[in-house]
């Protein structure tokens, strides 16, 4: 994954797009990058890596290094950006959110054209460099990127910031991913999360329409190219990734997963599970908000049985490690002893992808005196890697603990029935679940249906992509 923030002013800009970037870092991990643009100095560029330094900390100097009145930034799970890049189209900043999936296809054609790369180590080449390949191929900004999304299987949001000190913004053909824009009396801002434009005082202008790309001045926004009638929203983004305070296409993420834990809750009482619970508590800290809304709709308190201590440990997701991840995870929780011992808990997370926190968490409050822990995840059963926006790190399906425990149920027959392993009512359903609680020593588990989902969300279900868990594009 990864985010991005931009401002085209009137004055010196590098302060709030310092601040407005930083608003992202949620969204990744290991490399970050600014670049502004000055009348009297030009482009400017700078790239650093986040992985051991925050983004706040990594850049601090960065206001005696660089300054300008247009400027964008991004945070990325993956390659470094933005790149300054000279072409007949003249000198810009890029940088790109999303995945590529026929990118050595593309690159053989560019090739094949004359083409060339900067490879990185092991012969990898930069996505957004490849990007801006295929931009550069045509007369004008506006041609190159709608060649992108005519090539690009996958995803591709744009953020250029031109040699004339204006930023184009490019939604994705499909609109998975949000770009808001956002205005104050002294120019215009362009945003991945919303808040992020709100914190610096501009208010919401508008949000890009899926695929439409627009030039932004300290003036006003043109469009370059009017948005597409067809969209696939990611609805993880609603579940997970998403921050709270924002929202995408009129939704809030804080208020659906309200809903969310909600309608989990009416499901249980409608079928009659509802376990024997002395406290619902969140995976902190994007599980709280759907056992908030959990706790609200069953009438039993909700509380924070352990609590986070971040003040000096990275994320816990940031290591490439799995074992560093996993002692990252262990050290950051500290337990309320009078909420555990002895207590019964229902704990709601966001998804369940590896298991392997999950796991460490629950023998964590088992350690601590909990009597039974009991799962409710706020998504379906995740049952395919992302191929839209890298939001996963492996490339192999069997790491997903229920792919995984499918296979040991059923063989690879199992995958020709994945519909009804997501679902709960029917007998592969219900042995998934029982198969996963029995290796994450849970007393129940049951995950929301992506019928859920799609109803807490509250818009067309044609305008989401739900790929990771049903598999259709």
């Amino acid at each position: 994954m990864g985010g991005y923030f931009g401002i085209v002013s009137r004055q010196d800009c590098m302060e709030d797009v310092f601040f407005g970037t930083d608003y992202h870092s949620h969204l990744g991990t290991r490399r970050a990058g600014m670049a502004a643009y000055d009348p009297a100095i030009g482009l400017q560029r700078q790239i650093h890596s986040i992985q051991t330094t925050p983004f706040r900390a990594r850049f601090k100097d960065i206001f005696e290094e660089m300054q300008g009145t247009a400027a964008i930034g991004c945070i990325s799970d993956y390659y470094p950006q933005p790149l300054l890049i000279r072409s007949r189209l003249g000198t810009y900043a890029i940088c790109v959110t999303g995945a590529i999936n026929n990118a050595e296809q593309l690159m053989e054609t560019y090739l094949e054209e004359g083409g060339h790369f900067d490879a990185m180590t092991g012969g990898a080449v930069n996505a957004t460099e490849l990007v801006a390949a295929l931009i550069n191929l045509k007369s004008d900004f506006a041609a190159g990127i709608r060649f992108v999304q005519q090539q690009v299987d996958g995803t591709a949001s744009i953020l250029i910031l031109t040699d004339d000190g204006s930023i184009i913004a490019a939604r994705d053909r499909l609109g998975r991913l949000p770009i808001w824009i956002g205005r104050r009396e002294d120019g215009y801002s362009v945003s991945f999360e919303s808040f992020a434009h709100q914190k610096l005082d501009f208010e919401d202008e508008r949000e890009l329409g899926p695929g439409e790309v627009v030039r932004i001045t300290a003036d006003g926004v043109t469009t370059l190219l009017p948005p597409g009638d067809e969209m696939r929203m990611c609805a993880f983004l609603w579940s997970y990734y998403g921050y709270s305070t924002s929202s995408y296409e009129g939704v809030n993420v804080e208020l659906m997963r309200y809903r969310n834990g909600e309608l989990m809750a009416r499901q249980d009482n409608e079928k009659g599970t509802v376990a024997d619970v002395d406290y619902v508590c969140g995976m902190p800290d994007s599980g709280t908000p759907h056992a908030i809304g959990y706790a609200n709709e069953s009438h039993l308190p909700f509380a924070r049985a352990y609590i986070k201590y971040t003040p000096t440990w990275s994320r816990s997701f940031t290591p490439s490690k799995q074992s560093d991840r996993n002692r990252i995870a262990k050290m950051k929780q500290i337990p309320v002893p009078a909420l555990i011992e002895d207590k019964s808990l229902l704990l709601v997370d966001d998804s369940i992808v590896r298991g392997t926190q999950l796991k460490e968490t629950v023998d964590f409050l088992y350690d601590s005196g909990a009597k039974r822990v009991h799962m409710r995840s706020a998504c379906p059963p995740i049952m395919f890697n992302c191929k839209y926006l890298n939001f996963s790190r492996s490339n192999n399906e069997l790491d997903l603990i229920a792919r995984r425990t499918i296979l040991e149920l059923e063989g690879e027959t199992g995958f020709d029935h994945i519909e009804e392993y997501c679902d709960g009512d029917t007998q592969r359903g219900q042995n998934l679940r029982n198969a996963l609680a029995e290796k994450l020593h849970l007393g129940s588990l049951d995950f929301q249906s992506l019928e859920g989902v799609i109803e807490a969300i509250g818009i067309d279900p044609c305008k989401l992509c739900t790929y990771c868990w049903n598999g259709k594009e």
